[in-house]
């Protein structure tokens, strides 16, 4: 069983930062791929970034390439998401997830409660 708690939404204006943090409960977070998902009001659960297990293989969606970067520290059971020149669009329920390294939202078992990100033009 994996618990995952996210932070670090908020209100960002157009090309701001923010950087979002997941901590996870338990001794298996270091065998869990982890994945960000992002839901806007209206729409579908979007793909936004995965990690594997130990850190070295990585992929984002392709709205967020180039400008979120996803990491991990094992030793802190954290997963982040460095979020860089913000859009409006980039306006959702943030939410992350650990299971199997995949662009598929049913490929995770587990999933956070979310954090709001609102980035405002």
């Amino acid at each position: 069983q994996v618990q995952l708690v996210e932070s670090g939404g908020g209100l960002v204006q157009a090309g701001g930062s923010l950087r979002l943090s997941c901590v996870a409960s338990g001794r298996t977070f270091s065998s869990n791929d982890m994945g960000w998902f992002r839901q806007a009001p209206g729409k579908e659960r979007e793909f936004v970034a995965a990690i594997s297990l130990n850190g070295k293989t990585t992929h984002y969606g392709e709205s967020v390439k180039g400008r979120f970067t996803i990491s991990r520290d094992n030793a802190k059971n954290t997963v982040y998401l460095q979020m860089n020149t913000l859009k409006p669009e980039d306006t959702a329920v943030y939410y992350c997830a650990a299971g199997f390294f995949s662009v598929a939202a049913s490929a995770y078992d587990y999933w956070g409660q979310g954090t709001q990100v609102t980035v405002s033009s």
